[in-house]
């Protein structure tokens, strides 16, 4: 009986792990679609971020989004294009990719409190959780910018993509959820 238990929990983590994993990848890959904008490219960056919360819930979404800011960071070709380097994080993009940690809390915590059991609702956490990268994204952007600019260059471009990724996310979550966890 306490092996099959320790067996069973190996193979839970296993799973965890592999999750996190995949999730992180799918980040990475997902940010290699990029039309390159001035000071902030578009990417579907934000797709695999709202994905692997809602599908992840908090704590395997925030430690899936970290690896994947990590490893980026570290000298992976994670980021949008293929960039990596600490200096993605002191560029025009550093606050978006803090705010993906912060929205992978918020998206993940809606997914943990059943927010995705349909694509109404789910729809709401995931605009919630792109408000929430916005407002990092922009609040750090002004540095560059300042704050006549910032809205040109690092919303109003995006709110159309945007809006595309999160009917996807809002689609695919709900289904996958009775599948991860």
């Amino acid at each position: 009986m306490y092996f099959s238990n320790v067996s069973a929990k190996s193979n839970e983590f296993s799973t965890q792990i592999a999750q996190v994993v995949t999730a992180t990848f799918l980040i990475a890959v997902l940010s290699q679609i990029a039309i390159p904008l001035y000071p902030v490219p578009l990417t579907g960056q934000t797709l695999g971020i709202l994905l692997t919360a809602g599908l992840l819930g908090r704590k395997k979404g925030i430690l899936a989004v970290s690896t994947y800011i990590l490893l980026g960071t570290l000298g992976l070709p994670f980021f949008a294009g293929g960039d990596f380097g600490l200096a993605r994080l002191a560029g025009p993009t550093g606050g978006y990719l803090i705010g993906f940690v912060a929205a992978a809390y918020l998206v993940g915590m809606a997914s943990d409190k059943g927010m995705f059991r349909s694509f109404k609702t789910s729809i709401f956490a995931l605009i919630a959780g792109n408000i929430v990268i916005y407002i990092f994204g922009v609040l750090w952007l002004t540095n560059f910018t300042g704050w006549d600019n910032v809205l040109g260059a690092g919303v109003y471009p995006f709110i159309p993509g945007d809006m595309i990724k999160i009917l996807i996310a809002g689609s695919l979550v709900p289904i996958g959820s009775k599948y991860i966890k």
